[in-house]
């Protein structure tokens, strides 16, 4: 019986909420508790209705957004085509907290959905307070767009150099090859 009393006070906590879900996403990966916390303070939790728009092609850039629970599309306008089905834990609409050119596609919430939005306005006023931190957020940040573009790049120089693919071949879902502005 004792042993049960001990393990419950020295077992690690299973992560859950909000820090788990900002530690899946590259760029709060390495953040501590502290740090997290520090994140959590600015972001904006909102519930999305299915066949709501988060955002529209076009539109201003001005933040990221982390699925906590639920689907949303990232869509292509005018053709309609879905780019990516991402689900939880996966985030998109990051390029946004660098810049605030347009929208490149439409994100849709494909089923009820939560999400945590982090803006510029705050990225950037965390930055201030705290440069340590937004280095910490930045880098990471900075290395996964650079990495994307490289794939990206690299379909471009491959689109050139082959016959031309299929639309079915060429389609595939993941938060990994999809830019959103």
């Amino acid at each position: 019986m004792m042993d049960s009393l001990w393990d419950n006070i020295f077992r690690p906590k299973a992560r859950t909420g909000t820090a788990a879900l900002l530690r899946q996403v590259p760029m709060f990966a390495d953040l501590d508790r502290r740090e997290l916390a520090e994140i959590r303070k600015i972001l904006y939790r909102r519930i999305y209705q299915a066949g709501e728009v988060i955002f529209r092609q076009g539109d201003p850039g001005v933040g990221m957004y982390v699925i906590e629970q639920g689907t949303v599309a990232i869509i292509h306008e005018p053709t309609n085509r879905t780019l990516a089905e991402l689900s939880d834990s996966d985030f998109f609409g990051e390029i946004a907290l660098l810049n605030e050119t347009p929208r490149s596609a439409r994100a849709v919430a494909t089923s009820p959905a939560i999400l945590h939005g982090l803006f510029q306005p705050e990225l950037y006023d965390l930055v201030k307070r705290s440069p340590r931190l937004g280095v910490k957020l930045l880098l990471p940040l900075a290395r996964n767009l650079g990495a994307r573009l490289i794939h990206a790049d690299g379909q471009l120089e491959r689109s050139h150099t082959q016959p031309a693919e299929t639309e079915e071949s060429v389609h595939h879902n993941g938060a990994d090859d999809v830019m959103v502005g």
